[in-house]
């Protein structure tokens, strides 16, 4: 790596180095971020502190694969736990939302594992699988870590004694095999054990993958006192350890079990006219994940107003959400609270309960999310802060740097993008103050231009962008002055020939503007008169806020071209599908716009689609499973578990 590359990965340490300051030393999950707040990593920390701050380090120090995430990297989110087990629990639930692209290592079929009980089996196994493909069988997941299955298999294994031998080796044993002798198996193999107790084993097991353990327990107890009472002393203790087992297991799964097994907990934290809301999720006694929320408009609130908060939070957030838990906790009681409860019972269809927790868990668990709430209010302020000086010093380095006659309030930047000339789009976006408004993003379709021409097109988008201009400033519509308003700065993205492009277009159309080409090779600028390039400081604002804008009109730009390239594919294929017409057609892409979301979609989804038939959605779902199967590679039955490469025993 150059040094002005390394310059350039690292310029935003110092406001990270600031920002790590401040992280309390508490257990917790940090998730770095890019510039467009995507999420690139998502890790636990013991201290979030010390974790986050190892991230800083000089470059030559990080190993390759850190050293490649914090090129990208620039920013941090943390969430504050109470132990290193919840932050455990929490990132895998974050990461299997969230599938960062530094979390796990993607494959070109999109296979990640999944638990399998082969209930299909008479004596049925805990098995890793790539797809949920076998009828008959239940499935958990899917899991962004395979070591993460493997533990859980190993876990279970040694609290409930199921086979894990193939169907060729259960038919073919001769005598009780190693796993037997040591407790992990009860050799259903040898007909030492009935099917109908193994398969209650096996039971168990799943109710436990499914957070019912509390259940499990309880079964296992109730049974213990029957062996007891019976004078089977010798299955009486056999009960009693696996109940221990299960109570080990629990205290590795389980985060927030002693606060309920399914509740939210909400808190805030106000700061002027606004408040950071948390919303914690506990869903089977496990800690599931976070939501934040910002509310505004609090300035009429009177003093003691959290009440009228609270209420004004739930009401909006539950009127969206797509579950209701039955129960949810709270820092004060909120206004018309009983009317509240009554709405949200009838939303769930089952009693819901508002409750403010006095001690206990519940209590201890509200108090984790109330300091959330505050440090993403304080974190808010500061950055608001930061933010704001930030912005002001860049655009006054943009001002000075390119000679402007004016702070650049205003600043529009315009990107193309197309595959080998087809699908060839562009786009525009805008920053006010220094800061994105993504309501006045614009998309463009090329017209005119046939083939790969970034000239030609770049010219097209700005003769309709200041062509449209004219229009929206003789227009009273309020969504068009918006459109209407004129740009202190144009950047396209580019060097010389899109730049030259551009300027053409405005001379045209008697158009005078400020206007730069930004090239990526060296991040330089150019302006049209001049053949030498404006060179910033790689490591000043000013120069950052014109490559975020740059970025941003790429990643808008492309995101736009995928999408209709994604579209235009699966139009194609949809045409091959018999019964599927052009009415059809249009209803499945307005109600899957991916090739993944139909082909993930079960049979009975698809023919929820207007217009769709139950056997036209089979044979839809027929037509993408035989284009998997002509697609697979000749080896890939070698990688398949032994079970989905054999046939099963008659």
């Amino acid at each position: 790596m150059s040094s002005a590359e390394a310059r350039g990965a690292a310029e935003g340490r110092p406001a990270l180095a600031a920002y790590v300051k401040g992280l309390p030393a508490a257990p917790g999950v940090y998730l770095w971020k890019d510039g467009a707040g995507a999420i690139l990593y998502v890790g636990k920390a013991r201290s979030l502190k010390q974790r986050v701050r190892s991230y800083l380090q000089p470059f030559e120090r990080l190993d390759a694969k850190v050293r490649a995430l914090m090129r990208k990297v620039a920013d941090v989110e943390v969430i504050v736990t109470d132990t290193e087990v919840e932050a455990l629990i929490l990132e895998a639930t974050l990461v299997k939302r969230h599938q960062p692209k530094y979390n796990i290592q993607l494959k070109d079929d999109k296979a990640f594992p999944y638990l399998r009980i082969s209930w299909e089996e008479d004596f049925p196994r805990l098995l890793l699988a790539r797809r949920p493909s076998v009828g008959g069988s239940r499935y958990f997941g899917p899991f962004p870590r395979v070591g993460a299955v493997h533990e859980t298999i190993r876990l279970l294994r040694r609290v409930f004694p199921i086979r894990n031998c193939t169907n060729q080796k259960f038919k073919s044993a001769a005598r009780p095999c190693l796993e037997y002798h040591i407790g992990r198996c009860q050799a259903p193999c040898q007909a030492l054990v009935e099917q109908a107790p193994y398969r209650e084993q096996v039971r168990r097991m799943e109710r436990v993958l499914e957070g019912r353990s509390d259940e499990v327990v309880a079964d296992l107890t109730r049974q213990v006192k029957e062996a007891a009472g019976a004078l089977e002393f010798e299955r009486a203790a056999e009960l009693r350890d696996q109940v221990r087992a299960i109570g080990a297991l629990q205290e590795q799964q389980k985060v927030a079990g002693g606060a309920g097994r399914e509740l939210d907990a909400v808190a805030w934290a106000a700061a002027g006219n606004g408040a950071e809301v948390q919303v914690f999720m506990v869903r089977g006694g496990r800690l599931e994940g976070r939501e934040a929320f910002q509310l505004e408009g609090l300035e009429g609130l009177a003093d003691g107003s959290d009440s009228e908060l609270a209420r004004a939070f739930l009401t909006q957030y539950y009127e969206r959400a797509q579950r209701v838990p039955r129960e949810i906790l709270v820092p004060v009681r909120p206004d018309d609270a009983a009317l509240l409860e009554e709405w949200l019972s009838e939303r769930r269809g089952q009693r819901v309960h508002i409750r403010v927790p006095e001690r206990g868990e519940k209590r201890r668990l509200l108090e984790m999310v109330g300091d959330n709430a505050v440090w993403a209010r304080d974190e808010a302020l500061r950055r608001q802060a930061v933010g704001e000086r930030d912005r002001s010093e860049a655009l006054l380095q943009i001002q000075h740097g390119l000679g402007l006659s004016a702070l650049p309030q205003r600043m529009e930047c315009y990107d193309i993008s197309n595959t080998q000339g087809t699908e060839s789009v562009a786009s525009m976006v805008v920053f006010v103050d220094g800061a994105p408004d993504k309501s006045q993003y614009r998309r463009f379709r090329i017209r005119t231009v046939e083939g790969a021409n970034d000239f030609a097109s770049m010219a097209e988008v700005l003769t309709r962008r200041f062509e449209h201009q004219a229009l929206a400033e003789a227009s009273d519509d309020p969504q068009l002055k918006r459109f209407a308003a004129w740009p202190d700065l144009v950047v396209v993205d580019g060097g010389k020939g899109q730049l030259s492009s551009a300027v053409a277009a405005l001379s045209r159309l008697h158009i005078d503007v400020p206007i730069f080409g930004l090239a990526k090779q060296h991040e330089w600028l150019y302006a049209p008169d001049s053949p030498d390039p404006i060179v910033l400081d790689m490591n000043s604002s000013g120069l950052k806020l014109l490559r975020h804008l740059r970025d941003e009109a790429h990643r808008f730009a492309i995101t736009f071209h995928r999408q209709l390239r994604t579209r235009r594919n699966l139009r194609s294929l949809l045409d091959d599908v018999p019964g599927i017409g052009p009415a059809r057609k249009r209803q499945l892409l307005k109600a899957y716009p991916t090739l993944d979301a139909i082909r993930s979609a079960p049979p009975e989804d698809l023919a929820q689609v207007p217009g769709m038939s139950r056997k036209a959605a089979e044979a839809l779902t027929a037509h993408f499973a035989q284009l998997e199967r002509a697609a697979a590679p000749p080896s890939a039955a070698a990688g398949s578990p032994p079970d989905q490469r054999r046939p099963h025993p008659g």
